[in-house]
């Protein structure tokens, strides 16, 4: 199911024509600087990325050296995991520092850790609801897909052929498998918690869209500000799925 979701999208990606980077993406409502900051609502807006990032690498290498395995059947599950909280951390840096001054060359730092975690999402999942083995198999693999998608498109735009398809074609797998996950057989309980994940996706994206709208209609706050809250806000509930869950088998016993 999961090779014939690739083979649609790629065959998808290659009839549509090249999607060049619009220029006016760069072009955000909040330009207002505070403490000798530019764009001070959508730098400062990272932060929350960078504390759920640490308080999972935190929850996760703790449990690790503890030696317990926790909400984790298998401790290797928690690999993936690591690069979807790694991901989240190295965010907060490269977003901060693209909205600072956005163009295209400072986006790829904002694009790259977000295509980590992504991935390594994507590899969780395969691992839960798959195969561990998979999983872990399958995850170097995705990662370099996902970096990839992002150099080739800085590629692209430096050879004047600007092309996104790759990179979108990454996120709409990346989306698709997590709904995909409700086909599979679940081993922890909890799995309810990624409908918050995808809504807060969601979310994320229509906030993103109405940027000027929302900080014309506010006057406080821009869309893209609140974009990044709301994105953070999906890898919290992450974190806190895998927090509070349980295996279902010793749910059963007990």
């Amino acid at each position: 199911m999961l090779i014939a979701l690739a083979a649609v999208i790629a065959f998808a990606c290659c009839l549509i024509p090249r999607i060049p980077q619009p220029l006016s993406y760069h072009q955000f409502a909040d330009h207002r600087s505070f403490l000798g900051i530019s764009n001070f609502g959508d730098v400062s807006s990272n932060l929350p990325f960078a504390l759920v990032g640490i308080w999972g690498l935190n929850f996760l290498l703790r449990k690790h050296s503890a030696g317990s395995n926790g909400q984790f059947i298998d401790p290797r599950e928690r690999w993936p995991y690591l690069f979807v909280f790694a991901g989240l951390l190295l965010t907060a840096f490269g977003s901060s520092y693209y909205h600072l001054s956005p163009d295209n060359a400072r986006l790829v730092w904002d694009r790259l850790p977000m295509t980590i975690t992504f991935m390594g999402l994507v590899a969780a999942i395969i691992t839960e609801r798959i195969s561990v083995r998979l999983g872990l198999y399958i995850l170097p693999v995705l990662l370099l897909i996902g970096v990839g998608s992002v150099l080739q498109w800085h590629w692209s735009e430096v050879h004047g052929a600007g092309d996104l398809r790759f990179y979108a074609s990454v996120q709409a797998y990346s989306t698709l498998v997590v709904l995909l996950a409700f086909l599979f057989p679940r081993r922890y309980t909890r799995t309810s918690d990624f409908w918050w994940v995808i809504g807060f996706y969601v979310l994320a994206k229509l906030l993103e869209t109405y940027d000027r709208p929302i900080f014309a209609a506010l006057h406080i706050v821009s869309g893209h500000t609140l974009k990044h809250l709301a994105a953070a806000a999906a890898g919290f509930c992450i974190l806190n799925m895998i927090q509070k869950r349980s295996p279902i088998s010793r749910d059963a016993k007990g």
